[in-house]
């Protein structure tokens, strides 16, 4: 598919290279041609204003040769001035020669030679007769056509070249479309495996169930549990596919507004305490003073919710998770930190990519590594960076710097 998108990305680059090629190429030629004949054209019509004896027959010969020189045509068409011999190249070639248009110029062009001349007609007492200057412009037309020949042998090598270079264009424009595509299968082919997981235990205890449509829910509590369990797993991971579909299509609004983001961390700090408690871990927050901050609070609780769950699951118990809150003079910096299973060091710039998974967390941990991708973005959409240092086994830091300056947009 790519291939024929790429060859057809060149035909459409090298015809526009060509066409422009020929453009050019035939607006070089005609503005030399037309410099080139001008200075010709000039003296013709100079010599044809104060050249021209009024009502009398010139009398004498006239020199053929470069410069402008004058033929007089009698009557009935044939050369009376100069006078030439019968076997002179003019004299055998007069009705060549003869003038088909008057008072303008025109180009002859005889056995191989090339003249332009203007003629004018005057009534005389001898008749009708012609008075046509003329000048040679072999020289000339040879420059044009050297000119013409390097602009053919020009164009046909940039042609050449247009056409390799639009076959190089293409497959540079192509590469992000390719990457975007390969990417989007790959979404599309972790979506499905994501979930189907928990559609195949869900239809799995569901066959259960119905084995024993006499059992009370006492007795199938566990299946019921499970199928519930797996239900919110599966709703959750479909929100998260949502939110990532509408912030590609940039779909997703954002509304900021002014909050206090201690307090919020405050909030989310109550909220898990319990949790952590639970599971024997300690979660503490530290924000020593107040932080007035400009943002999506929905979307900032979000991105301090994924850090925190990540941080609950990859810490053992009696580990320590803290969450701080620090402004500088252009900054706002807010880190989560745990002194977990740490993350390896191969593995650090891929844990923002979607369905990505650390190894040692598929087993332990029912994630869907979709969470950071989200926090990523989050934190994007706020002009803002993410950066992770880790240690494994010790501990693991996320911290998100913010610009004090923060855009409502």
């Amino acid at each position: 598919m790519f291939q024929k998108t790429r060859l057809q990305l060149t035909l459409l680059n090298s015809i526009v290279f060509i066409v422009l090629i020929a453009i050019l190429s035939r607006t070089i030629y005609y503005y030399t041609e037309n410099q080139i004949y001008r200075e010709v054209n000039d003296s013709l019509r100079e010599q044809r204003m104060g050249g021209m004896p009024g009502g009398n027959r010139p009398q004498g010969e006239f020199q053929l040769g470069p410069g402008p020189s004058v033929i007089v045509w009698g009557p009935n068409e044939t050369i009376i001035e100069p006078r030439l011999n019968e076997g002179s190249f003019f004299k055998v070639n007069e009705s060549e020669f003869f003038p088909k248009t008057f008072d303008e110029i025109e180009e002859i062009s005889v056995e191989g030679a090339t003249y332009r001349a203007i003629s004018t007609q005057v009534d005389t007492e001898y008749g009708r007769m012609t008075w046509q200057f003329i000048r040679n412009v072999d020289s000339e037309k040879a420059m044009l056509n050297r000119l013409l020949l390097i602009l053919i042998m020009g164009g046909g090598m940039g042609s050449l070249l247009a056409i390799g270079a639009g076959y190089l264009l293409a497959g540079r424009a192509l590469i992000p479309i390719k990457k975007s595509w390969e990417q989007q299968q790959q979404f599309v082919s972790d979506a499905s495996h994501e979930i189907r997981t928990p559609l195949a235990v869900i239809q799995s205890r569901a066959d259960l169930l119905f084995q024993a449509p006499s059992a009370t829910i006492e007795e199938k509590a566990e299946d019921i549990s499970i199928i519930s369990k797996e239900v919110r797993r599966l709703k959750k991971l479909v929100n998260s596919l949502l939110i990532l579909t509408r912030t590609d299509s940039n779909q997703m609004e954002v509304n900021k507004a002014s909050f206090f983001l201690d307090d919020l961390i405050s909030e989310i700090v109550e909220q898990y305490i319990d949790i952590a408690s639970f599971h024997n871990k300690t979660i503490i927050c530290s924000a020593p003073e107040q932080v007035v901050f400009l943002g999506d609070k929905e979307r900032i609780h979000q991105l301090l919710v994924i850090l925190v769950d990540n941080a609950m699951k990859f810490t053992e118990e009696g580990g320590n998770i803290s969450i701080a809150c620090v402004k500088s003079a252009s900054s706002i910096i807010l880190s989560v930190e745990d002194d977990g299973k740490g993350i390896p060091q191969g593995e650090i710039s891929k844990i923002f990519d979607r369905f990505y998974q650390v190894e040692h967390s598929r087993s332990s941990n029912e994630g869907s590594g979709l969470g950071l991708s989200i926090a990523k973005w989050i934190v994007q959409t706020h002009q803002g960076t993410i950066k992770v240092t880790s240690e494994e086994n010790k501990r693991t830091r996320f911290d998100i710097i913010f610009p004090r300056n923060q855009r409502n947009q």
